[in-house]
């Protein structure tokens, strides 16, 4: 079945492939079942269920989120009517389905989450992961800047800058991508751009450390008085210049609990209009990498905030898509 048949046919969620139970792949897309599979792919899903230390209250449960977008998934295809384009005529998209965690030991998950990202830039494709918690994102970044022949760029999409150092005990916190990825050899500091920044629960020395290290953040007080569309054009430059490729990463949290109940109760935030439109916008300019973390469904009773994360990446692919139309 075509995938973008698949949200008109009667009784569809029993006709796509399964990756586990009655879970289907990502859109109903392809599962990889070899390293013939991932090189005959654009991009791949790729599912990290993990969980590390909650920072905050009793807000867990994010590990299950990759199952749940998955389920959610299954509503759609790949064509957006805003863009008259089907984003599987230009690009191929596959599930290598969940990466294997080790629930006891957080560096060995770290480790093999790096381990795939790897295996999926080495044969020519794209990772877009689905988390779990914030934490895997410096992984990947790291993978990406081995696989490319100069420095990486970073579209960071969070209500929080999430640099801090450590978290109590735990080298691999959630608040703590964006100090990891920092490190990162191949990184251009520079280039690292935190958009929709707001609330109460960021810290003065959060700012300090983005100014230290000369990255750019837009928070959502400027993108409200700006636009988005000014503001992504900004990110676009910034994270751009000088660098090889970029890598996105999204915590749903940069969307408003209002449009986001299965996470974090942060308010004010960007719109859901406001986010596609800026993956659209990155996926024409070309992105190597994304991941989609921090839903929560244990708190999403509809399954809406799993949805959303399905659109986010639908724009994105279809921006992929309509810039691959342009180039032929």
């Amino acid at each position: 079945m075509k995938s973008k048949d698949i949200p008109m046919v009667a009784e569809r969620k029993k006709s796509l492939p399964c990756i586990y139970g009655d879970t289907p792949s990502f859109l109903g897309s392809p599962i990889i079942k070899s390293k013939r599979d991932i090189k005959n792919s654009d991009v791949v899903i790729m599912g990290v269920p993990w969980e590390g230390t909650i920072t905050w209250g009793s807000y867990s449960g994010c590990e299950l989120a990759p199952k749940a977008i998955r389920h959610a998934s299954a509503r759609y295809g790949g064509y957006l009517p805003e863009y008259n384009i089907d984003f599987s005529d230009y690009i191929r998209l596959s599930d290598i389905g969940d990466v294997g965690v080790n629930p006891c030991d957080p560096e060995e998950t770290m480790k093999i989450v790096k381990s795939k990202a790897d295996e999926i830039y080495d044969n020519g494709a794209i990772p877009f992961s689905l988390g779990g918690d914030h934490s895997f994102s410096p992984e990947i970044v790291t993978a990406l800047s081995k696989h490319t022949a100069g420095k990486v760029g970073i579209i960071h999409f969070d209500a929080h800058l999430d640099n801090m150092g450590t978290f109590g005990d735990d080298k691999f916190p959630r608040c703590g991508p964006l100090y990891r990825i920092a490190q990162i050899p191949g990184v251009k500091k520079d280039s690292i751009v935190h958009l929709g920044i707001r609330g109460p629960r960021n810290a003065p020395s959060q700012f300090d450390f983005v100014k230290k290290i000369g990255a750019r953040l837009f928070t959502i007080k400027e993108i409200r008085e700006s636009g988005i569309e000014r503001i992504i054009k900004s990110a676009i430059d910034i994270a751009f210049n000088g660098t090889k490729a970029v890598y996105v990463t999204i915590c749903s949290d940069v969307i408003d609990v209002a449009y986001n109940p299965g996470g974090p109760a942060d308010f004010d935030g960007l719109t859901p209009h406001e986010l596609f439109y800026a993956l659209h916008q990155l996926g024409r300019k070309g992105i190597m990498g994304l991941d989609f973390v921090e839903v929560y469904p244990l708190f999403d009773r509809n399954g809406v905030s799993a949805h959303l994360a399905v659109w986010s990446i639908v724009h994105a692919l279809v921006g992929m898509a309509s810039k691959k139309k342009g180039e032929k």
